[in-house]
């Protein structure tokens, strides 16, 4: 039994999903939607599904795909669970938090499915962290993400861009939310902050400091996981991670021992992880690795820290 799925937005990453969708044995992509006809077309050519309108689309699938622009997402997102279909919906879940709690409402009323995509989650490299030992007694954690410029989603902070992945994983190590969001930022290119540093403060006496940037001169993403144990860093870019411990030297994947240990992984594809996991979900009855709740919790963050970032610059 296949999932029969529709994609509504095929711009940048939309396009990848489809394609995903497409070559996926437990999916089938029945059609894609998007407001730029040519894209749309494009991306139909490529992946031999039909150029359908959105309500098209939501009545030949099963479940859909809300790729389009974040400010989309709570509208788009309603309509699809309206008509009893279950939801994949890019990160951040809503643009704002009455729009992310009407999807959580309708996702528990219908019955139905609600993942958040929240790639990083299924990344190899955020496995081996959180399956390592060190990740669960951290006392601390800083995450950097920078990219160069590019006209892409400019309509949002690098808050809800970029930092909202990073924000996601620390919450989902630290097992709270925090008790108090600090942050500064600063426009560049856009009418939006496009750098920001925010510092979660957590109840538990934890904390966090997270950098995002997409006004950077170089590509960055590296998360250090500190503790009474020691330090782990991993770099994202380069497929590394080291673990700096007392005692002797084991490899990172085995963790038994203590030392300076160092270990590098063979990536595997996020997105058909994560698209594998929402068939899953809707197939099987699996509970979504980021469901509503997750999505919630982030954008929750986020928006402090967007909130924080204003109030300074007032």
């Amino acid at each position: 039994m296949t999932l029969r799925v529709a994609v509504l937005g095929v711009g940048h990453f939309g396009r990848f999903h489809a394609l995903k969708v497409a070559a996926s044995a437990r999916m089938t992509l029945v059609g894609v939607a998007d407001a730029d006809a040519a894209r749309a077309a494009a991306v139909a050519q490529e992946t031999n599904a039909p150029v359908l309108s959105v309500d098209a689309a939501i009545e030949a699938a099963e479940a859909v795909i809300v790729a389009a622009p974040t400010r989309f997402h709570g509208g788009l997102g309603r309509r699809v669970l309206e008509a009893g279909r279950h939801l994949f919906v890019e990160k951040p879940i809503a643009a704002t938090l009455e729009d992310a709690d009407a999807l959580a409402g309708l996702t528990a009323a219908r019955g139905r499915v609600l993942q958040v995509g929240h790639i990083e989650r299924f990344s190899a490299a955020f496995r081996a962290v959180r399956e390592a030992s060190a990740g669960s007694r951290a006392t601390s954690w800083e995450a950097v993400r920078a990219a160069p410029f590019r006209p892409r989603s400019l309509d949002i902070s690098v808050v809800l861009d970029l930092m909202i992945h990073d924000i996601d994983l620390v919450l989902a190590l630290a097992g709270e939310a925090p008790v108090e969001v600090q942050a500064v930022g600063a426009r560049v290119v856009s009418d939006h902050p496009d750098f920001a540093v925010a510092r979660l403060r957590f109840g538990s006496g934890r904390a966090a400091v997270i950098t995002a940037s997409r006004v950077s001169v170089a590509l960055e993403r590296r998360l250090r996981v500190l503790g009474a144990e020691g330090e782990m860093a991993v770099d994202f870019v380069g497929r590394s991670l080291v673990a700096l411990r007392r005692g002797g030297a084991e490899p990172v994947a085995t963790m038994p021992g203590h030392g300076l240990d160092r270990a590098t992984w063979t990536d595997h594809d996020s997105l058909e992880a994560e698209l594998a996991g929402f068939a899953a979900a809707c197939l099987d009855g699996v509970a979504p690795e980021v469901g509503a709740a997750e999505g919630i919790a982030a954008l929750r963050v986020a928006l402090a820290v967007e909130a924080a970032i204003a109030a300074g610059a007032g």
